[in-house]
């Protein structure tokens, strides 16, 4: 049987449940998902392997309006995800606007790839509304194949896999067949620690971290890990850190168990907070943080 690989780029809008479909469809959790929007910075690829297939998923940052350099840098993300993509999965809920942003569904609607589009959440309302819905966004993307799903409750997911391997290209493995992501340990590291800061912590703190891994160091019996947590300002230093240290102690803690059962092995974790200002709209900054979509 001849082989079959290519690239599934999954894009949409914040808070659709793209983060929540990945971990679906790869089987392991590689990406953030939580009810905050804006969780995704970067793209992330989760690689899904059978004897005949290669399917390389990409989880994008949610299409927005940027604000900031971050936000551009996560823009850029999204829109490189159009053009390397061999199947685009285009996701929307049965609540968000379907014109929203219609600059980059235009882009969407002009690509000559296959276009699926997943309406998630249907759990969220009734045959009639989904009819709605479906019909609106057959008349913004009339070549796009709509599968209506629910990624939280595993509704759909086999179909989208089955759709998939149907129309990638014949094609020899990109990856090792054992790989599962292209990212290295350290930024699963710093993406689950700062999981948890956008659970634990209210308003634009989440938003004005940043986590970055000084040591990772495997032992036999156990992994030692130091991060320190960057925030703009001095007063979000001390939101973070908690009266006594408390506000620190537990998201360390939280992110430790989480580490834990990442790895399979014992943590020791240290985490720090420091101040780099305005970080966010520094290129420089952004560059070193990783949020260079080239």
């Amino acid at each position: 049987m001849q082989h079959k690989a290519g690239f599934v780029n999954i894009v949409g809008n914040p808070n659709v449940g793209k983060s929540t479909l990945m971990n679906q469809l790869v089987g392991e959790r590689i990406s953030i998902a939580t009810f905050k929007a804006q969780t995704t910075r970067h793209r992330i690829m989760g690689i899904v392997n059978t004897e005949d297939m290669q399917i390389v998923f990409s989880d994008t940052p949610g299409v927005l309006k940027p604000n900031y350099k971050l936000q551009e840098s996560m823009l850029a993300f999204s829109e490189s995800a159009l053009a390397d993509a061999d199947v685009l999965l285009y996701v929307t809920d049965v609540v968000e606007n379907p014109e929203k942003n219609l600059d980059f569904l235009e882009k969407v609607r002009k690509l000559s790839i296959p276009v699926l589009l997943l309406i998630n959440k249907i759990d969220l309302t009734n045959q009639e509304g989904l009819v709605k819905v479906v019909e609106k966004w057959h008349t913004l993307l009339p070549d796009a194949e709509i599968l209506p799903i629910s990624a939280l409750n595993k509704f759909g997911t086999e179909l989208i896999l089955k759709r998939i391997q149907e129309l990638l290209p014949d094609s020899p493995p990109y990856f090792e067949k054992d790989q599962l992501t292209d990212k290295p340990a350290r930024f699963f590291v710093s993406e689950i620690i700062r999981e948890k800061i956008l659970l634990y912590y209210d308003k634009e703190i989440p938003y004005s971290v940043e986590v970055q891994v000084e040591q990772f160091k495997e032992e036999e019996k156990l992994i030692r890990i130091s991060a320190v947590i960057y925030v703009e300002r001095d007063s979000q230093k001390g939101i973070i850190i908690g009266h006594q240290g408390y506000a620190l102690k537990k998201v360390s803690t939280e992110s430790r168990k989480a580490l834990e059962k990442f790895f399979g092995k014992p943590i020791f974790l240290e985490t720090f907070v420091k101040v780099d200002k305005d970080w966010r709209s520094s290129k420089r900054e952004l560059d070193s943080f990783g949020y260079n979509p080239e």
